[in-house]
């Protein structure tokens, strides 16, 4: 439970037709290695302590006794433990029969929640034997106990507030107005499904998606426990696909044809944070509902969630690409429509034979030819000086002259020492000025080429030095669009990759992969023998660490805390613990101290869910205070 975790499953017990003993056994038997697990919320199917398929035997008052008094035996097995479980069984009130989920802790029933939608079509025929729930909670007898029943309980645990849990069975999540839907605006942050679905071809892709889809829309996370083996009976197969889901992702899945136990890591805050950033998301509202209260400790999980060291890039090669693809339409049409309202024919861009430099031509190069400019109205200005390598100077001119576009080459070393003598700065001294006075100069250089071309300066930052303020204020942190300005570092490596793959040209995939394989570097220092002296990430830290961070804070709201450990989990065997805090302490200090620069950065497209515009997502104030962040950190 520490840091908003909470470790859930979905089981599938091994069960016989019409033998409550027998499926009691096998659930004890789950719901004892769940606690062996450290699980805090287990879900087993509809119906499960007798089985779903069990027809006119319902009707059977020996079938009924009998669940009731293995239920008891659940009930012991549970003494002891805050493990909370959903259980699938009938329940007998007012003279009916229902189709329940039963909320089990520590050898008490908390709820029962009936079944709405009770499907009579097709295979199913549930309304033969049991009544549709209702809605408001009323009280039912069990042994000495008034336990409430009805749709509309919330389960809401009293050592985290976070956690609040809502239950449905099965056919309540295929109608077109599901109790899910309410349960969420009334608070529930955890939907549980107890759900006997047979198998038919292509069934498994609809539930995955149905599962996944509603966890999205309701900013959710969802549980559902399917029959499995042992229910198969007559005409019916069932599969036992167990689905556990947190707002569109699919943390876990068991295989088809085989009962299996899921288990996975449930992230509340990120729940919580999401619905907290959505304005859209409703006010929990309990009106109509009953809260349970109920109790769980907290516990610090050794992590089974998979942890994304690269949260903007995919694992999938077949996902990267179309990301990739769509990323560099989407810089291409912001750049396109901004010509467009310009009017204007001309891009200037510096090009150094870096990464950031050459993606940003690339997408020059795309959106000129969506409006059928001549790409030789894109002029490339190279503008060596003190720090420039042979290779980045070469790679600089095949690539412009490999694309069609104009080199146009601007030697400032004579300016800059003209500037230094003017304002004293000795030329030897290779301090901050040293290194400004280069980007400021490349920058008027651009911007007044571009007056006399009447063009535009477009810019090559990317969100990764925005977000660490590695970018020097009126010189490369300024342009007249920026195409890189919501493109995080990891991900320039990506699109720059993906575009060598695919061009269809060897000489410029040959020069784009030789930019891939140079060190990233601001080349303001001199050379030593001929090689970069100066390396970005040997003095702000790996980038991949900062996207990491920048993801995971900005996206999601985690505090410092949570941020480490999540790092340390998703490195583990990348980097050593004190490496990733020394540089997550750098990233907060930076982050916090730069903003000044973020706060008047050029227009430029928004690609992903994370961005630093001031006009966008970004509305932080330029002289806010990093000590809160940074003293968590000291206390790690």
């Amino acid at each position: 439970m520490k840091h908003g975790y909470i470790r859930v499953a979905a089981a599938t017990p091994d069960v016989k037709v019409a033998d409550p003993e027998f499926n009691r056994e096998r659930i004890c038997e789950l719901i004892k290695e769940g606690i062996k697990r450290h699980t805090k919320l287990m879900v087993f199917p509809e119906l499960c302590l007798t089985a779903y398929t069990c027809g006119d035997l319902f009707g059977q008052d020996a079938l009924l006794i009998k669940t009731q008094k293995e239920l008891k035996e659940i009930l012991k097995a549970t003494e002891g433990h805050d493990l909370l479980c959903f259980l699938g069984m009938p329940w007998e009130w007012g003279g009916k029969l229902y189709n329940t989920a039963v909320a089990i802790q520590d050898g008490r029933i908390l709820g029962i929640v009936p079944k709405t939608n009770l499907p009579n079509y097709s295979e199913f025929y549930e309304l033969r034997y049991f009544q549709p729930g209702n809605d408001i909670p009323v009280m039912v007898k069990w042994e000495d106990e008034q336990i409430p029943m009805g749709t509309n309980l919330l389960f809401a645990c009293e050592d985290n507030p976070k956690l609040v849990v809502a239950a449905e069975i099965c056919e309540d999540a295929w109608v077109p107005n599901p109790p899910s839907i309410r349960h969420a605006t009334a608070g529930a942050t955890v939907i549980v499904n107890c759900s006997a679905s047979d198998e038919t071809t292509g069934k498994d892709i609809y539930r995955r998606s149905l599962i996944t889809g509603r966890s999205a829309s309701l900013v959710c996370g969802f549980i559902y426990a399917n029959a499995g083996e042992g229910e198969s009976t007559q005409d019916l197969v069932f599969g036992g696909q167990n689905l556990i889901a947190e707002n569109g992702a699919l943390l876990a899945e068991s295989k088809r044809f085989g009962n299996e136990t899921i288990y996975g890591d449930m992230d509340l805050e990120r729940l919580i944070h999401e619905r907290r950033r959505m304005t859209t998301f409703p006010q929990a509202d309990h009106t109509n509902y009953m809260v349970v209260p109920f109790k769980m400790k907290q516990e610090e999980l050794e992590l089974k969630r998979y942890i994304d060291p690269r949260p903007f890039v995919p694992d999938n090669a077949k996902e990267r690409n179309r990301r990739c693809e769509e990323i560099l339409s989407i810089q291409a049409m912001g750049l396109k429509k901004r010509l467009a309202h310009t009017g204007c024919k001309h891009g200037v861009i510096g090009i150094s034979g870096g990464l950031d430099s050459t993606l940003a031509l690339l997408v020059i190069v795309r959106a000129f030819d969506m409006l059928e400019i001549p790409r030789n109205q894109i002029h490339a200005v190279t503008m060596p000086c003190f720090g420039t390598t042979d290779r980045t100077y070469q790679n600089a001119c095949t690539l412009t002259k490999t694309l069609g576009a104009e080199l146009i080459e601007v030697n400032i070393r004579e300016a800059v020492s003209l500037h230094f003598r003017d304002i004293g700065q000795r030329e030897d001294v290779h301090d901050i000025t040293y290194e400004n006075s280069q980007a400021r100069e490349r920058t008027q250089v651009l911007m007044d080429m571009a007056n006399k071309l009447n063009g535009m300066v477009i810019g090559t930052g990317d969100m990764s030095e925005l977000a660490l303020g590695w970018a020097t204020y009126n010189g490369d942190h300024m342009s007249m669009y920026g195409v890189n300005a919501s493109v995080p570092k990891t991900l320039v490596r990506h699109l720059v990759r993906y575009y060598a793959d695919t061009c269809g040209e060897e000489a410029l995939s040959h020069v784009l992969l030789d930019v891939l394989d140079t060190p990233v570097s601001p080349e303001l220092l001199p050379p030593k023998d001929g090689e970069i002296a100066q390396k970005t990430e040997d003095l702000v830290g790996p980038y991949e660490l900062h996207d990491f961070f920048l993801y995971q804070i900005l996206r999601f709201g985690y505090r410092p805390e949570k941020v480490y450990r999540m790092a340390v989990y998703a490195f583990t065997g990348l980097y050593e613990k004190e490496v990733i805090l020394k540089w997550l302490k750098v990233f907060y200090r930076r982050f916090f101290s730069q903003q000044f620069k973020r706060s008047c950065m050029p227009d430029g497209p928004k690609v992903g869910s994370v961005a630093v515009s001031p006009r966008g997502d970004l509305r932080m104030p330029s002289d806010a205070v990093s000590r809160l962040w940074l003293e968590e950190l000291e206390n790690l």
